[in-house]
């Protein structure tokens, strides 16, 4: 019988330990302290008002007003402490939590803010800021949700930028020619579909490299939509190329909550369907049996394949209902906010959602809490230039991809994906 010696015993459970410890959130926390304690040595002047309330609101909240120096003093103070807990965390072989990053977000943008409006004359509209963040965050929530699902199922989708493209340019299109906002959102999904068809049929069926296909798919439909939109669009603009869009709905009672109201319940249906979206597929994927048998799929298709479980169809059309997902989001392009289809009007939206779905560690509240994060970032950009920043105008528009890929990067530590995405399920 074999024997372990005390010290071979204490290297191992060390090794163990190593392994463990993840560095990157203190790390990139630190980064972001450093950056904080600039807000003290160059402090600027003067006092910052934030507004929490519209001219619409029932109920106005008082303009609250901080001495800059101090505000700025202050946040630096108590991130250096965030900062320090998650580095012993990491030290202890811990994970840093996700509230302590969400609370060190939220100090770090107070103080960033606090500096940036110092002694304006224009107040900080913090509701504004939000609802502009929600907005921006819909398409990529949808995105996100779509990427959730595939990649859940074992196939990686680069695409959603291709299926948000043409969920936009098909719903613009149909709305405008019907004039239904409705069968406009209906013939997005359908887009949606259509893209994600191909990407699972050259993946699943044909065992082509799921990357390249979704690359491959991205490029097609730009050069697609692009060309149509030169020719049949842009010619025929009122007819179609004008779609309406969905009008805003207030829901009772609700939307007069000071802050919440505006931001969550002063909204189109779209965003509406977006919220029941996200809790339909966290309820899905974790309470039922679908959702069992998808994420086993994604995790051991041989096991699924062994205990009865239809692999490359439970693939096949999850992948279509995430393309359908994601056409959603392109609609709301057209439909919701900006109205007429331009060129690559996503803009990138697509890798920034499949950016949220690895910063949401595959989940869909996680990934839906990281889109509204990049939201709230390409958003601030417009918030900042109105008040008069004096961060340059050129890093403000890198803004929105500096925070996903350090958010990627730095912030998401060690995870692992789903064990069998990207690799095609051969039948043995």
């Amino acid at each position: 019988m074999s024997t372990v010696s005390p010290a071979a015993s204490l290297s191992t459970m060390q090794l163990e330990t190593a392994v463990t410890r993840s560095w990157k959130p203190p790390i990139g926390l630190g980064i972001f302290a450093a950056i904080s304690i600039l807000f003290v040595v160059f402090s600027r002047p003067g006092t910052t008002g934030f507004s929490f309330s519209t001219t619409a609101d029932a109920i106005q909240l008082p303009v609250v007003r901080v001495d800059a120096p101090l505000a700025g003093s202050i946040a630096a103070l108590l991130l250096v402490l965030l900062t320090a807990v998650s580095i012993y965390l990491s030290w202890s072989a811990r994970r840093t939590p996700v509230w302590l990053i969400a609370i060190f977000a939220v100090i770090f943008m107070f103080g960033f803010l606090t500096w940036v409006a110092a002694g304006s004359s224009l107040d900080v509209l913090v509701t504004s800021l939000l609802v502009g963040a929600v907005g921006l965050s819909v398409p990529l929530i949808f995105g996100a949700l779509g990427g959730v699902i595939s990649e859940r199922v074992g196939v990686v989708n680069v695409a959603i930028e291709g299926q948000l493209l043409a969920g936009a340019f098909v719903s613009a299109l149909v709305a405008s020619a019907t004039g239904q906002p409705l069968l406009g959102l209906a013939a997005a999904m359908v887009a949606g579909v259509l893209v994600s068809f191909v990407l699972a049929a050259f993946s699943i069926k044909y065992f082509v490299d799921q990357v390249i296909v979704g690359v491959v798919l991205n490029v097609l439909v730009v050069g697609l939509t692009s060309f149509l939109f030169s020719t049949v669009l842009a010619p025929n603009a009122s007819v179609l190329n004008s779609p309406p869009r969905f009008d805003r709905i207030n829901i009772p009672l609700l939307s007069e909550i000071p802050i919440l109201g505006p931001v969550l319940f002063r909204q189109t249906i779209i965003v509406y369907i977006m919220y029941i979206a996200v809790f339909l597929v966290w309820f899905a994927l974790f309470k039922t049996r679908w959702g069992l048998r998808l994420r086993s799929v994604g995790e051991h298709p041989q096991a699924a394949d062994t205990v009865g479980i239809n692999v490359t169809g439970t693939r096949f059309w999850n992948v279509l209902l995430a393309g359908a997902i994601a056409g959603l989001g392109g609609a709301y392009f057209t439909l919701g906010s900006v109205g007429a289809f331009n060129k690559e009007m996503t803009a990138g939206a697509g890798f920034i959602a499949l950016a949220a779905v690895i910063f949401g560690r595959w989940d869909p509240i996680r990934a839906t809490l990281a889109a509204l994060l990049f939201g709230f970032a390409s958003n601030l950009q417009s918030a900042l230039s109105i008040i008069g920043s004096p961060v340059p105008s050129e890093f403000m528009l890198m803004l929105p991809y500096l925070v996903t890929i350090f958010a990627v990067a730095g912030l998401v530590g060690r995870v692992r994906g789903p064990a069998a995405a990207g690799k095609p399920y051969v039948k043995s």
